[in-house]
């Protein structure tokens, strides 16, 4: 069993921001079996899918980003998966648009939903797959601002060429793990 965890903020408002980018990719996960998202186990909305015969939890927590760890440890708590067999998808601000980029491990990077999944779990060694949300070079004044802030119609077309590749990456680690997972799709997808 393995559990893909998409990030971000529950309320309405945030659909469609750049910080949400994670749920809009486990969503288009969840849409391409036809699953729905119901109450999950802890502060989370779950769907469950079966693929090539392996089957997987997929949640949203609904803690908001900075609480993300909370959802994630209720989930591996009551399915009884391993840190190897969860994946986090979340928005990255340090990647250009137009980019995602899987990985074993590692730091947050700035990710406080990431922190504080590590936080919680007392470990940096679950696999990660961010999303490029930067759109170009110039400094920003307000990092939140422009993470909570939404798609610009350009930044709408590159994401929605990232999902579909996002949502094989997700599935291709359910299946071959991590390192096949990021041999076949760490390269820019525009």
């Amino acid at each position: 069993m393995k559990l893909i965890v998409g990030l971000g903020n529950p309320e309405s408002r945030y659909i469609g921001t750049r910080h949400n980018i994670g749920f809009s990719a486990v969503e288009k996960i969840a849409a391409s079996f036809g699953a729905n998202f119901s109450k999950g186990k802890g502060k989370s909305l779950e769907a469950k899918i079966t693929h090539r015969g392996e089957q997987v939890i997929i949640i949203k927590p609904m803690t908001y980003m900075n609480l993300s760890g909370h959802a994630v440890v209720a989930a591996m708590n009551f399915y009884k998966i391993v840190r190897n067999d969860i994946l986090i998808i979340c928005d990255d601000l340090n990647l250009p648009s137009g980019t995602i980029r899987l990985r074993a491990k590692g730091s947050a990077g700035g990710q406080n939903g990431l922190k504080h999944i590590i936080e919680s779990l007392g470990s940096e060694e679950f696999a990660r797959l961010r999303i490029g949300i930067r759109v170009d070079e110039t400094s920003l004044t307000s990092f939140s601002s422009f993470v909570l802030g939404k798609f610009s119609e350009n930044e709408k077309v590159v994401m929605e060429k990232i999902l579909p590749i996002t949502s094989d990456a997700a599935l291709d680690f359910t299946i071959n793990g991590i390192e096949h997972a990021m041999n076949n799709y760490n390269k820019p997808v525009t």
